[in-house]
């Protein structure tokens, strides 16, 4: 099992409720994705909005996201990418980020590692769950009400990443590609159609399940593979 970096800088903020983003109201919660070896990011459009950006306004880049960390946090997330690259791991952390409008949002990050073709860790995954923009005079959300929401979004993220995991694996087997690729291909439909990455691989599971019918050799040549005895 990985190991897990933690960081908790912020733990003694006070919160209120987020302001809206550019354009419309804000999302709480949002997605992530990083390279180790390349060192790139990607972000939801609620993530980006969490930062004050529009959807597609910016690419993220470790300088962009360190230089929107709480003055008193930057260190701590600095530690973080030296120790998430050096040993390959994931993290979660809370900590403050700084807003292109100066404000000052608490947030939660979970994340997991997901692996290469090698069976290595290729990077590391999760979701961002802005608590708010810190007011003086409002009191911060006491540890076990913000466990309450974490798990929540742990469990939303879990059943969403488990669609979007079923239809990675429809277009692998489909097309005989690899794992990052068939991502790259639903995250392409996704901005195509401009909706969330969920959403379509959802719909994309639905589809097929309605309208693909499985030739029955096909299915009698799966049920030789089921039952064959795997290698150790």
């Amino acid at each position: 099992m990985s190991e897990t970096v933690h960081e908790n800088p912020g733990a003694g903020d006070r919160t209120a409720e987020a302001a809206d983003p550019p354009g419309g109201s804000a999302e709480h919660v949002g997605s992530f994705r990083y390279w180790f070896d390349s060192g790139r990011w990607e972000w939801s459009d609620e993530v980006a909005a969490m930062h004050g950006y529009r959807a597609g306004e910016i690419e993220p880049t470790t300088e962009l996201l360190r230089s929107h960390k709480h003055p008193d946090d930057r260190a701590g997330f600095d530690e973080l990418v030296e120790k998430m690259l050096s040993a390959r791991v994931h993290f979660s952390s809370r900590h403050r980020i700084v807003d292109t409008r100066g404000r000052i949002h608490s947030v939660v990050v979970i994340s997991r590692n997901f692996q290469g073709l090698d069976g290595r860790a290729a990077g590391s995954e999760g979701f961002y769950l802005d608590l708010g923009v810190i007011c003086e005079d409002v009191d911060a959300p006491s540890d076990d009400e913000v466990q309450e929401r974490v798990s929540e979004q742990v469990q939303e993220f879990r059943e969403n990443n488990a669609t979007i995991e079923q239809a990675k694996g429809m277009l692998m087997l489909m097309y005989g590609i690899e794992a990052d690729r068939a991502f790259d291909v639903l995250r392409w439909r996704s901005q195509q159609e401009n909706r969330k990455l969920r959403d379509i691989c959802a719909g994309l599971v639905r589809s097929v399940a309605a309208r693909t019918q499985m030739p029955e050799e096909v299915r009698r040549e799966f049920d030789l593979v089921l039952l064959h005895p795997f290698d150790e």
